[in-house]
């Protein structure tokens, strides 16, 4: 495994901060060299990084990123890490899909509200008016 990504040179192409690449460090996901202070990161390094914030925007919780990223790592049981991962792709899904159907009712009930806000306003201005002339 070659080691000769700077700290910096991850942050700013991915858009993080490097307190966000020591917290993944922390939590086992990368696993850079040191030199003195200095942290060096692998081409291994890249590579989780990128899945690990795939499983983010996926809504995967770190937990589950680090078994997706584990399998990617043990090639012994190809097949049942795919269909692991498979499954795990199809309950996110089924979570983010009713997810949006909650967030799409709360938006109907959030107009319907809305609406009956300004014809009530309007209601009352029209009463105001009228009690003014």
């Amino acid at each position: 495994m070659k080691y000769n990504i700077p700290i910096r040179q991850l942050t700013d192409e991915f858009g993080l901060t490097t307190r966000a690449l020591r917290f993944y460090e922390d939590q086992g996901l990368l696993l850079p060299q040191r030199n003195g202070r200095n942290r060096i990161f692998s081409d291994g390094d890249r590579t989780r990084l990128k899945l690990i914030l795939r499983g983010k925007r996926m809504g995967f919780s770190l937990a589950e990123i680090r078994v997706i990223i584990d399998m990617y790592d043990d090639k012994s049981g190809e097949l049942q890490q795919l269909e692991h991962l498979q499954e795990k792709i199809a309950k996110q899904r089924e979570s983010l899909v009713q997810k949006l159907s909650d967030i799409t009712e709360s938006l109907v009930e959030l107009d319907r509200v809305e609406k009956g806000c300004t014809d009530k306003i309007s209601e009352l201005k029209i009463n105001k008016n009228q009690r003014d002339i």
